[in-house]
């Protein structure tokens, strides 16, 4: 290694080889682009983790919140969609107007939003 010259390498301290001296150290980007120049703009992406967790289903389920990231059994709150809707609609027709409010009441006609019970933020939405 005596008498080689690394172009574009700076000296090592501790007379150890290039690939074993100290990294140069990293470089912050920014996440918003980048103005140069006139009409010139660099965009850098910025990559951040995502935490994937099981599917939820029409009752509560155990799952870990993306936002607070505790293992916790979610809190369901049903809401009514365009089908419960359609449903009520559909008996109002056919002359059935006391079984009006039964899709109204009954959790396979409606939407199972899951929240977390520690930090009230949403975690996914089950539909039937």
């Amino acid at each position: 290694m005596e008498g080689k010259i690394y172009p574009n390498i700076p000296p090592n301290p501790d007379n150890l080889p290039p690939q074993y001296g100290t990294p140069y150290p990293p470089q912050q980007y920014p996440s918003a682009p980048v103005h140069t120049g006139p009409g010139e703009v660099i965009v850098q992406n910025v990559v951040s983790p995502v935490v994937v967790s099981r599917p939820v289903g029409p009752k509560p389920s155990r799952t870990t919140c993306p936002s607070c990231r505790a293992e916790v059994v979610t809190s369901v709150k049903y809401a009514p969609t365009t089908k419960t809707h359609l449903i009520a609609i559909l008996l109002c027709i056919f002359g059935c107007w006391c079984c009006v409010c039964i899709p109204y009441c009954t959790d396979s006609c409606r939407n199972a939003d899951h929240y977390c019970p520690n930090c009230n933020s949403f975690i996914g939405a089950y539909s039937s």
